[in-house]
């Protein structure tokens, strides 16, 4: 095998965004590595050639998956060929296990090592599925701290590192800069609306969230929203959906999160992030009836929110599916903009989750780890 190469999988935004980091972390630790596969603009910036771009691959559900089945299996094939031609030592993946665990399948008979960074949920899926990875994984990266045990149990080689968010959440902008660039009232309430990084997110859940924001005004009547735009979703996304409504919008997403008095956040990572700014939220979600029918089906744990399954507990309302309305919306934001007591009590519920996460510095840990791979 190549002992200067690796091939990294990420086939999601959020995936692209962790490893970023974590490719430019390995190139500050060893340059001479090189470093191809699937992922986005972070990680082509810190010098991954793109083998495949992460916005060809992000889809949401069961049923728009099999959709997509023919192009999966191409992708797939490439990424094979290129094995076969390339050799590289280690074959990298990031979370995006349906693809992924195929992948490190067939890459394992190829005489490639697996390292897998960002577990598949084993703890949401049933733990089935970690025999399968005990079965082709080398070695587990995890940035929860209660994976660790799970696959040690397992028999699977794994260290937890921390999670990756807690390197960057940098706020830009002070409350007063803030509202004054985004011409918001500081005197009034302010609801910051994540609606995700996936344009089928933004179609399912950011129309309900502005029409609760209105609903909102029938007891806040100067209530103001601001929607934390994903850099990877062009401008029309937002805007065909807003209609003629000039909704304010950013970029400043860790702003939105620091400076609202209440989120209305998708599922997701979004939701530990939130969390580490002790703004108090809501999570929303919401995709396909059959894909949510198999999911049910599937999913062995009560709450979806990555805040509430690393808290163990419910911190952060649910609203999911059919519950996802615009008066249910606005009567759980209402519950909670109205009881002072409450409000602060979730928000320091919210900051022990941050405590959970570990120390920053997951990134740079990981390539430590993986380098160690390449030199034995």
């Amino acid at each position: 095998m190549n002992s200067n190469s690796i091939l990294i999988v990420a086939g999601e935004v959020s995936g692209d965004i962790q490893g970023g980091k974590l490719v430019k972390a390995i190139k500050e630790l060893s340059p001479e590595i090189k470093i191809a596969g699937i992922g986005g603009d972070n990680m082509s910036s810190a010098g991954m050639e793109l083998l495949r771009s992460v916005d060809e691959m992000s889809f949401l559900g069961f049923t728009e998956i099999i959709k997509h089945l023919p192009f999966v299996r191409k992708v797939m094939n490439e990424l094979l060929k290129w094995i076969e031609i390339e050799r590289p030592k280690i074959v990298l993946l990031i979370d995006y296990p349906g693809f992924n665990l195929r992948l490190a399948e067939k890459a394992k008979k190829l005489g490639c090592k697996i390292i897998y960074y960002i577990s598949p949920q084993i703890w949401a899926w049933g733990k089935g599925r970690i025999k399968k990875i005990a079965g082709v994984v080398d070695q587990m990266i995890v940035i929860f701290p209660f994976e660790e045990e799970l696959y040690r149990n397992a028999g699977v080689a794994v260290e937890f590192v921390g999670h990756p968010i807690l390197e960057n959440l940098e706020v830009n902008s002070s409350k007063e800069d803030f509202f004054s660039e985004n011409d918001l009232d500081s005197d009034e309430i302010l609801i910051g609306l994540l609606p995700g990084s996936r344009t089928q997110e933004v179609e399912s859940l950011y129309k309900t969230m502005i029409d609760a924001v209105e609903l909102l005004k029938s007891e806040f009547p100067n209530a103001q929203s601001i929607t934390a735009k994903s850099p990877v979703l062009d401008n029309t996304v937002y805007d065909k959906i807003a209609g003629n409504d000039r909704l304010k919008q950013t970029n400043k997403t860790y702003d939105v999160m620091k400076h609202s008095d209440l989120l209305f956040v998708a599922s997701g990572t979004a939701t530990l992030e939130s969390a580490c700014f002790g703004t108090p939220f809501i999570v929303v979600y919401r995709v396909s009836p059959i894909s949510w029918f198999i999911g049910k089906m599937l999913v062995k744990i009560d709450s979806i929110g990555l805040v509430n399954i690393v808290a163990g507990k419910k911190i952060a309302p649910e609203l999911l599916q059919s519950d996802l309305t615009p008066a249910r919306l606005a009567r759980e934001a209402l519950n909670i903009l109205k009881d002072e007591k409450s409000y602060a009590e979730t928000s320091s519920e919210l900051l022990k989750v941050k405590k959970l996460l570990g120390e920053p510095g997951a990134s740079k840990k990981a390539a430590e780890i993986i380098i160690k791979h390449f030199q034995s």
